[in-house]
Parts: C-alpha cells; structure tokens; sequence
C-alpha cells in the first residue's frame, strides 16, 4: 500500500565544459608560472605543473575512470595532445578562421562568465548566510503529522472481522499480525514505522490518521491489498532536517537566488537589451 516517492535530484547549472577548461588552459598564463615546474615542451611551449593541476581539476571526471596513480600522465597526455593539435592549427592558418573565432571568444566569455561567478557569487555565500536560511526555512515550514502504525493484511472480509473480535477480547496485536498477516511486515509484528501523508493509498492513509494512539480499526480496511486491521502506535510531528542535513540544498538554493541577483544588477549596469522582440522572454523569465 506504500506509493514510490520520486527522488529530487538536483543538479549546479553553472560549470566549465571540457572545451571552456581546455580554451582557459590555453589562454590564461598562471600569474605564478616562474615558480612553475616545467613538465614537457611542445615545440616553443611549455606546460607546467600548474597547468596540469587545472587540467586535473577542470576534467577530473575524464581522468576518473584510470587508476589514481595514472591520473596525472594521463592528463599531462591530454595536455599535449591539445597543444600538438592547437600548434598545427595554427600552421595551417584554422585560427584565423572567422567561424572558429566566433566559437573561441564564446568559449572565453563562457569561462570568464563561470570565473566570476566562481569568484564574485560564489564565494559570497557564507556559512553564516545558510544557517540564518535555514533558521528562516525552518520558522515558516509547515507542521505535518505522521503516524507509527501496525497492520494485519488478510484476504477477506470475515477474515478480518475474526482478527478484530480477537482484539477486542484482549489477543495481542504484533503475535496476530506475526501468525495471520499476509503482508511482508507481519514477521516483524505488522509494523509499518512513521509515514506522512501521501505514503500509502488513501483508504489506508485516511483509516490510520483518524486513529487515537494505541487504538485499531473496529472495521475492516478494504484496499487493492485486501483487508486490513490497524493499529496506530503513536503520532508525531513529522522531524525537521538539520542544518547539517540542509546545507548543501541550501547552498543550491542561496546560490541560484545571488545568480539571479548579480545578473540582474550585471545587466543594468552594463546595459542589456534584446533587439528582436521575437526573441524576448516573457516578463518573470
């Protein structure tokens, strides 16, 4: 009688793509690049140790799959490839092709874009900032009741009717629901643990919240299970998440509201307009 409950997965919009890391590799010299451990030469170039550490950072999911001891020659690999492959590009003039200099200056916006949010967003948000969230979170959530009960499932009416009369003569709820329960909890004593609403079906559902704690249904329950005879153990507040426990959706949350933010003060002071009225969003999106 349980209803599956669809799992939240939320996924952080706003990260470099492989080509963005590669381009930023490229572009940027490290302001730390005299320190820098020359690692292989290609051609006139030179990667250094920082290099290959953004390289492992920016796409470490790409080097994941190898070994951990193989990580870092794998990527110092990748980073020859895409400094063989830029230097023939250049020997052959693809750089200067206009189409493709469209795609890198997007491809540098893209990764500036993603520096200052990293830079400017991102590390605005404080600890301090979610936890005074969560307590504003906390404050305005809605209280809900859930219920601990017991059920024994049996596939007639008379069947369950016989259960009750055994109840009301004093038998012991758990030993019924452990000898007479069809159910898969009747060998831990029918016993459900907590639910909130919308977790089981809703003949079962309305029965076992209109019980007194300690008291069980003097009718049968019809579902699409059979019938049921239920017992309500006790009836709480539904418990609140943690701060611990919020903190990284919180983080999700805060962060997708300063974005928001910044781009709206972003484009206001910079000055952003669309031109084709075809392409306007409406107002609110």
């Amino acid at each position: 009688m349980r209803r599956e409950s669809p799992k939240n997965m939320t996924k952080y919009p706003f990260r470099s793509t492989l080509a963005a890391s590669a381009l930023a590799l490229l572009l940027a010299a490290p302001s730390f690049a005299q320190e820098d451990k020359v690692l292989a030469k290609v051609g006139s170039e030179e990667i250094t140790q920082s290099e290959l550490d953004q390289a492992m950072a920016d796409m470490s999911q790409q080097f994941s799959q190898f070994p951990e001891g193989q990580r870092a020659a794998r990527a110092l690999d990748a980073l020859i490839d895409i400094e063989v492959f830029a230097a023939l590009a250049k020997q052959e003039g693809i750089d200067q092709d206009p189409e493709l200099m469209r795609r890198m200056a997007l491809l540098q916006k893209r990764a500036l874009h993603n520096g200052y949010f990293t830079n400017k967003v991102q590390a605005g948000v404080t600890d301090e900032q979610l936890k005074a969230r969560y307590d504003q979170e906390i404050a305005n959530a809605p209280r809900q009741k859930e219920v601990k009960a017991r059920h024994i499932l049996v596939k007639t009416e008379e069947e369950a009717n016989a259960i009750i009369e055994e109840l009301k003569g004093g038998a012991d709820f758990v030993e019924l629901a452990k000898t007479k329960s069809t159910g898969p909890s009747g060998p831990q004593g029918g016993d459900l643990g907590f639910f909130g609403s919308g977790r089981m079906v809703p003949e079962f559902e309305k029965a076992a919240f209109a019980l007194e704690p300690g008291k069980f249904t003097e009718a049968p329950v019809k579902t699409q299970f059979g019938f049921h005879v239920i017992k309500v153990d006790e009836v709480r507040d539904t418990p609140l998440p943690t701060f611990e426990q919020s903190k990284e959706q919180l983080r999700q949350l805060v962060l997708t509201e300063a974005y928001a933010e910044a781009i709206k003060t972003g484009r206001e002071s910079v000055g952003a307009e669309v031109l084709d009225d075809s392409l306007k969003l409406p107002e609110g999106q």
